[in-house]
């Protein structure tokens, strides 16, 4: 029986996103190193980065944070807070950290995976907390990073106030659940409300001055947790 050429690559291309649907979260992108980078030492502080691009390109713009430090960055570019939550365990947890910092909430109000309420964005920041502090995993929670535009984005939006207010909710659960509230938002907006031009080139992402800010508060925020909780 002849095939179609049409048919053939509509065949293709429905493997393609069946493939990509059954590692949704994206497990495999950290599968290997997780494994290379094995247990923590008896006296290592491991911290493990969890985000989105931000997170990730934080390793490539500015790779001297993360170099000789005990810190492990598991950002996946484009990724929205359900997916991080699914792969928590195998990204964050069996890692054994002393602390995690959690980064996300950007591309859930973009819309990346659909529509998101600041509830529901919430709740799977929270429930990473939790699943964090159930192992004995110290948490430190990051505001959203400010943005005015997503330039991406062809239909009407205005992130402004819904970064605003789910900053406001995660600081008050940080603060009300003894976790560390990294407030990146605070030294990064302009008078628009969004990135200030000097620590973007998109509005939206991080370049290296903004990194190395970034770099300068995430610092003091784990040492400042570590010390809570008499961690040397």
């Amino acid at each position: 029986m002849k095939i179609s050429n049409s048919f053939f690559y509509i065949f293709c291309l429905s493997i393609s996103f069946s493939l990509y649907a059954q590692d949704w979260p994206d497990f495999n992108r950290y599968r290997q190193n997780n494994y290379q980078v094995g247990m923590p030492s008896e006296d290592e502080n491991r911290i493990v980065f969890m985000g989105n691009s931000i997170t990730e390109g934080w390793s490539v713009i500015y790779p001297e944070f993360f170099d000789g430090k005990p810190y492990i960055n598991r950002g996946i570019s484009g990724q929205t807070t359900p997916q991080m939550l699914v792969r928590f365990r195998a990204d964050v947890i069996d890692l054994k950290p002393k602390a995690v910092v959690i980064l996300a909430g950007t591309n859930d109000i973009a819309g990346n995976t659909g529509p998101s309420t600041v509830k529901m964005i919430a709740d799977n920041i929270f429930s990473m907390a939790e699943l964090a502090k159930e192992h004995n995993i110290l948490v430190i929670i990051s505001s959203v990073l400010p943005v005015y535009e997503y330039s991406w984005i062809e239909r009407p939006l205005d992130p402004v106030p819904i970064i605003s207010r789910l900053n406001a909710i995660i600081k008050n659960y940080a603060l009300k659940n003894g976790h560390t509230y990294l407030d990146y938002y605070s030294e990064m907006v302009d008078d628009r409300m969004g990135l200030m031009e000097q620590y973007t080139a998109d509005g939206v992402h991080a370049n290296k001055d903004g990194y190395k800010l970034m770099s300068i508060l995430a610092e003091k925020a784990i040492k400042e947790t570590l010390s809570k909780a008499n961690i040397k």
